[in-house]
């Protein structure tokens, strides 16, 4: 592979800067899903009976449970280590630290809030949000990509990545160890105002001293990103078959199984997120999803199967907002 067959990828992270504020593109795409996901879930809803009303209140429960569950999530499963003497770190979440497994639970406890306080069956409600979820899952995942975070292992891959900014993975120069074809050398520098700046050039002939190496690299997250634009595309053709008679718990089991599965086995094509993951066997991702995976299968093994309540019930409260509208436009 020479280097036209690896894609430079060195987008800055910030869209624009305003004083002491910065628009970024995780956090457009990353509020994206929820924006998307209203339009989505409203159709769902309206499709179903039930007024789009709930979808704001949803919207808020699930915002709330994403945000604190995936701090919460890095913070204990990741980097307790780091935060255990200064709590207050806890809440700066503007520094990063969001965890996909921690934000997975919180978003199953927000729902079941949601469904306690509003009567919602629980899994009914699960079964509609997955799909939001999956949308989302791949915007944050594109979020990632435009951070130049979560990389992949090195390879030789025609469609690798080359990730000049991820200053964690690039590599120390060694004139007496062969350069990956398609690496680039990177030099870093602070401009007038004390940003950090990058600039990569190929590796030809000869490299600047004191330069680093970033080698091709899986892009894991475009695979993470298209997986749930896969799921979502099944999901959706499933919920639409069956709508009110999707079997209740059927689509939710069946989104846990297939992302957590999938995140187990690229996690293998992954550099380690954390220093006390290097030397593992599997790992902390490969372990959270574990459980979620055995979780899943029971849901989607009970799918339907409660004679009582196979499918499920939400509000179907659609005609009485229209009746209430019709009376009072009088």
């Amino acid at each position: 592979m020479s280097f036209l067959s690896a894609i430079l990828w060195s987008p800055d992270p910030d869209i624009v800067n305003i004083g002491p504020l910065t628009l970024r593109w995780y956090g457009l795409l990353f509020m994206s899903g929820f924006v998307v996901g209203t339009f989505i879930l409203s159709h769902v809803y309206k499709s179903e009976r039930t007024s789009p009303r709930w979808v704001d209140v949803i919207t808020i429960y699930v915002l709330l449970g994403t945000v604190l569950g995936a701090r919460l999530g890095h913070v204990f499963f990741y980097d307790w280590a780091s935060y255990k003497d200064q709590p207050l770190e806890i809440l700066k979440i503007w520094h990063g630290g969001l965890a996909s497994h921690g934000a997975t639970i919180g978003i199953i406890f927000a729902v079941w809030l949601f469904s306690r306080n509003n009567k919602f069956d629980v899994l009914w409600t699960l079964d509609r949000i997955v799909l939001v979820v999956a949308v989302g899952g791949a915007l944050i995942r594109m979020g990632n990509l435009m951070n130049s975070e979560i990389v992949g292992q090195p390879t030789d891959k025609p469609w690798a990545f080359v990730f000049p900014r991820d200053a964690e993975h690039l590599q120390p120069y060694s004139p007496d160890q062969p350069v990956p074809a398609g690496s680039y050398q990177v030099q870093r520098f602070k401009d007038a105002d004390g940003n950090i700046k990058v600039d990569a050039q190929p590796v030809s002939t000869s490299v600047t001293p004191g330069s680093e190496i970033a080698v091709p690299r899986h892009p894991t997250q475009i695979y993470e990103s298209l997986f749930c634009v896969f799921l979502f595309v099944l999901l959706y053709s499933m919920w639409n078959r069956t709508k009110e008679r999707t079997p209740r718990g059927q689509l939710f089991g069946l989104f846990v199984i297939l992302l957590f599965s999938f995140r187990f086995l690229v996690e293998f094509l992954k550099e380690d997120q954390v220093a006390f993951e290097r030397g593992m066997t599997l790992n902390m991702g490969q372990w959270l999803s574990i459980p979620l995976v055995f979780i899943g299968l029971y849901v989607f093994w009970r799918a339907g199967k409660n004679p009582n309540n196979p499918y499920g019930y939400a509000p179907r409260d659609l005609g009485q907002e229209d009746a209430k509208e019709a009376i009072t436009s009088r």
